[in-house]
């Protein structure tokens, strides 16, 4: 059902020449405007799901395009309104020409997501899935395609619905009582409630603890390679991209500003920072260069140190590591220019900081061990993890949401241990449900859909 009463257009692919360019219109006046411009068959006539051949003419009666017309029928559509796609010649003039003629006949331009958020105002989608087009759309590898995709299946909504329905159940018993609350009598089991909201707690609380991992991955993984000067951190880089992007020298500090490229492993983007070396500055420049390495270091992910094994004592290693890893982060080591001397063992540099495999031998020169690096960056990202997981959250939005019915879940379950008032006690849940009800978008405001549908492309 059209809950807007006006009728859209936009061009749907993207801008620049093509050998295609897909025009949509969705609204009421969809088939009445097609039937004016299209030379083939009635439109409002047709079958829904079907394609017909023709010609789109002006209202003077010039042929403006060849295209093929689509037609889908309310409610079986996208937006579960009327919509006709026309794939016409790519040529940006020509697609402007047929838009211009489509705005003539009454329909008005779409603004950026509008057919996504008349998806979602028509119920065929929820507010999860209509963000997760957006990503779908945007996902450059198999592992963000993978969450985006199960996220438009309705993965997180399913498990996000499975967990509200179980409170609103009890909720429900617990307003019954307060209607009686006169007669002093108890609908709702404490003790049941209680281990369901430790459960709850539980299941959003490894729903939170997926997130760094999806937005990792949504975003790409922050991969910082850092060491000191001339240990061979621009080698490595040009190992693992396999090409000559960094400039090597024997020179130390060659380096001064960060390099930043990306590499896909197993689907997995990662974005690797070639650094300036770490040691004290001899110029201003060099200053500025080791401040942003230790920042870029502060923001990363996953932290490659490379110290060269000749050069280097375990003493010194042990200090910088010390010095340079924070609590949660995953760091490996790379024990460099083994080709220098291969009888170095580099085991010698284990303590209780540093496990047996966090240290790689390495020849960054000779590319040794290079693709068992990449192995353990996959490794250590992923693991066993299931990458097309429902369950895996990817966006901040959620996470804020279940953030704060996490809160809320916590307080109800202290309160439940403190006998609270039955109508505190029915306030915690209630706030609860509502924040999960924000994350499908049962509960919703015209700010939040401004700002999830205005990142949108024109025409999706």
């Amino acid at each position: 059902m059209n809950k807007h009463g006006s009728t859209i257009v936009a061009i749907a692919t993207a801008p620049g020449i093509g050998a295609l360019g897909i025009i949509r219109i969705s609204g009421p006046e969809s088939f009445r405007i097609a039937d004016a411009l299209f030379s083939g068959k009635k439109i409002q006539d047709v079958a829904t799901n079907t394609l017909h051949y023709g010609w789109i003419r002006n209202q003077e009666g010039k042929i403006l395009d060849e295209v093929i017309l689509s037609v889908f029928k309310a409610p079986h559509s996208y937006t579960g309104e009327d919509i006709i796609e026309l794939s016409c010649h790519g040529s940006p003039y020509i697609l402007q020409e047929v838009v211009n003629e489509i705005l003539k006949c009454g329909a008005s331009l779409a603004k950026p997501g509008e057919f996504t958020l008349r998806a979602f105002l028509n119920g065929k989608m929820d507010l999860s899935q209509a963000e997760a087009v957006a990503d779908l759309i945007a996902s450059e590898n198999e592992a963000t395609h993978s969450l985006a995709f199960s996220q438009l299946k309705g993965g997180i909504r399913s498990e996000i619905g499975h967990l509200r329905s179980e409170m609103v159940d009890y909720i429900s018993l617990i307003e019954l009582e307060l209607d009686f609350a006169e007669e002093d009598v108890e609908f709702a089991d404490r003790t049941k409630l209680k281990l369901l909201l430790e459960k709850i707690h539980k299941e959003i609380e490894k729903l939170k603890n997926s997130f760094v991992l999806g937005n990792a991955i949504k975003n790409g993984i922050n991969t910082v390679i850092a060491g000191k000067p001339n240990a061979g951190k621009s080698t490595l880089l040009n190992a693992l991209l396999n090409e000559e992007r960094a400039l090597v020298s024997e020179i130390a500090g060659t380096t001064r500003d960060t390099i930043e490229e990306k590499l896909n492993i197993n689907g997995i983007a990662f974005r690797f920072i070639d650094t300036a070396g770490i040691r004290e500055a001899k110029d201003a420049i060099e200053a500025m260069g080791v401040e942003r390495t230790m920042e870029k270091i502060r923001q990363s992910m996953i932290l490659i140190y490379v110290f060269d094994v000749i050069m280097t004592t375990k003493e010194e290693l042990w200090e910088d590591i010390s010095g340079l890893v924070r609590g949660d982060q995953k760091f490996i080591i790379i024990a460099n220019k083994m080709d220098l001397n291969p009888y170095i063992d580099y085991q010698d540099f284990i303590n209780p900081q540093i496990q047996k495999e966090q240290i790689i031998p390495c020849s960054a020169k000779n590319k040794m061990n290079i693709d068992y690096l990449k192995d353990r960056l996959y490794q250590i990202t992923v693991g066993d993890q299931k990458m097309n997981a429902d369950t895996i959250v990817v966006n901040a939005r959620h996470l804020d949401a279940l953030n704060r019915a996490d809160q809320n879940i916590t307080e109800a379950i202290t309160g439940l241990q403190s006998n609270l008032q039955t109508d505190l006690l029915a306030q915690n849940i209630r706030l609860a449900i509502y924040s999960l009800s924000e994350i499908s978008g049962e509960i919703t405001n015209d700010e939040i859909l401004g700002n999830i549908f205005g990142k949108f492309c024109i025409g999706k």
